[in-house]
């Protein structure tokens, strides 16, 4: 579903150039969960951008279902095959922008049909009621906010979404009800996602697979039951992990 290869993505111009990511390469299976965790500045949300075209100063290879991608022009097919979830619901959606707004501008942009079922159907299907559907922003709690920004990347109908720390903005108890809706709907769709976090608790549970993230770089690739077992290989990952447990047990 996703191929990236040799991916370096830098900002600004020498003697000022700035490399965010470093050769870069990595592969996602249709319908596989792939983490990218690391330290904040690790890199791991620049590379989403550059898959997305967010930013345009980047080299590689950037394939999306066979399809290789350039520059920061992006097609339609591309955005009918790829949508993204940002971090924070509140920066996300448009203050004064109804949930009918925000929803039927996406799906006319797509060339979708049947707008008003359509609707309906999304709001249903992230666990929001049709009374949801005429009210603002500021109306809404943070997870009702997130949970309108999936139904808005959900209706594309795409195979790949990209998650951006799809949780890090909510309180704790709202996180894992977001979590286990993204379960539910790669289960239901069939669909791919890619999703970065610093939370090694949240890509053991969500992930099949994961890249670790330093400075730019990938130090490592593992199976997510390695991650759940401890098992890194690299001394960059085992402190990772041992600074997750640490916090976790502090937390509890």
């Amino acid at each position: 579903m996703l191929n990236v290869e040799n991916l370096n993505v830098w900002f600004g111009d020498p003697p000022d150039r700035v490399d965010a990511v470093k050769s870069v390469s990595f592969r996602v299976a249709r319908g596989e969960s792939f983490g990218l965790v690391g330290e904040s500045g690790s890199g791991k949300s620049t590379i989403l951008r550059a898959i997305t075209g967010l930013f345009g100063t980047w080299s590689g290879l950037i394939e999306v279902a066979g399809e290789k991608v350039s520059g920061r022009h992006r097609s339609r097919a591309f955005h009918k095959t790829v949508q993204m979830v940002f971090q924070d619901p509140y920066a996300s959606l448009h203050p004064r922008h109804s949930v009918d707004r925000v929803l039927s501008e996406t799906l006319h942009l797509q060339g979708m049909d049947q707008i008003d079922r359509r609707i309906a159907i999304l709001l249903d299907s992230v666990g929001l009621g049709r009374g949801f559907r005429f009210r603002y922003p500021h109306q809404l709690s943070g997870g009702q906010r997130q949970r309108v920004a999936i139904a808005r990347a959900l209706a594309a109908e795409p195979d790949l979404l990209l998650l951006d720390e799809p949780t890090s903005a909510l309180d704790v108890s709202v996180q894992a009800e977001i979590l286990n809706l993204l379960s539910d709907l790669r289960k239901e769709r069939g669909l791919t996602y890619v999703m970065v976090s610093h939370d090694l608790a949240v890509v053991a549970h969500m992930c099949d697979r994961l890249a670790v993230m330093r400075s730019g770089q990938v130090v490592e690739k593992m199976d997510a039951s390695v991650l759940r077992s401890g098992a890194a290989q690299t001394d960059y990952a085992r402190q990772l992990l041992a600074a997750s447990s640490s916090y976790e047990r502090e937390a509890g």
